[in-house]
């Protein structure tokens, strides 16, 4: 596994659970918006070998409830399964964010009862899915991700990171209905970190995010907002 950095302890990652969060170098996305610049383009000295990572979670025990695995795209990775494996094998929990792109990678995953939890980012409707993640066109595994995991028995929620530029209220109307039925959907304020991909992308006001919030809540079990201001 290529790791390219480690947050030791936060509380917000995890629903829930005091954690870890891993950092995965690489992604097969160019999202313009993306706020981890320097995890998808940019690589750099400063690597944290597994060997290091395994020892900081051994240390942890008991004090830690989970591990985060983010990127990036971990499963980008082809050994992420046996790195989920080990972390999984030291009893503690696994979250992953992903984008959906390697729906095979995902249903092993699960099948093997190795995650707890999975994040999955759906980036805008169909028909501007490809403008909103940097490519041509939208990958097929998507739609198949979103079903899998709804069919699963794990804990998962959707989320999409609503840009002024990319997101009107009907796109994220249209993205409740192609989860309709879903557990959990979240609106995340889009936040300009500093290291985006590209520049010129801006967020809604927070009246527009919570009228989007309205929109998507007959569509979902639970719906809520997150990086709104204090």
């Amino acid at each position: 596994m290529k790791i390219k950095g480690l947050q030791k302890t936060t509380l917000l990652d995890y629903p829930g659970k005091v954690a870890c969060t891993v950092f995965t170098f690489g992604c097969n996305f160019r999202c313009p918006f993306c706020h981890n610049a320097s995890l998808v383009i940019n690589e750099s000295d400063g690597d944290l070998s597994e060997q290091q990572f395994f020892s900081f979670l051994e240390k942890r025990k008991g004090i830690l409830d989970g591990v985060c695995i983010t990127g990036g795209e971990p499963l980008l990775h082809k050994d992420i399964v046996p790195f989920i494996e080990k972390i999984h094998s030291m009893g503690f929990l696994v979250k992953l964010d992903t984008n959906g792109a390697f729906p095979e990678r995902l249903k092993e995953i699960i099948s093997l009862g190795i995650i707890d939890y999975v994040a999955m980012d759906i980036k805008n409707v169909p028909d501007k899915y490809a403008q909103a993640i940097g490519l041509l066109q939208m990958p097929e595994g998507i739609l198949e991700s979103i079903a899998l995991l709804k069919q699963s028995n794990i804990e998962y929620e959707f989320r999409t990171t609503v840009v002024e530029q990319l997101h009107t209220k009907e796109d994220i109307l249209g993205i409740a209905q192609l989860i309709e039925g879903a557990k959990q959907y979240y609106l995340q304020r889009f936040k300009d970190s500093g290291e985006l991909i590209e520049e010129g992308y801006s967020a809604h006001s927070e009246q527009t995010m919570r009228e989007m919030l309205e929109l998507v809540k007959p569509y979902v079990c639970v719906a809520g907002l997150r990086g709104m201001e204090e």
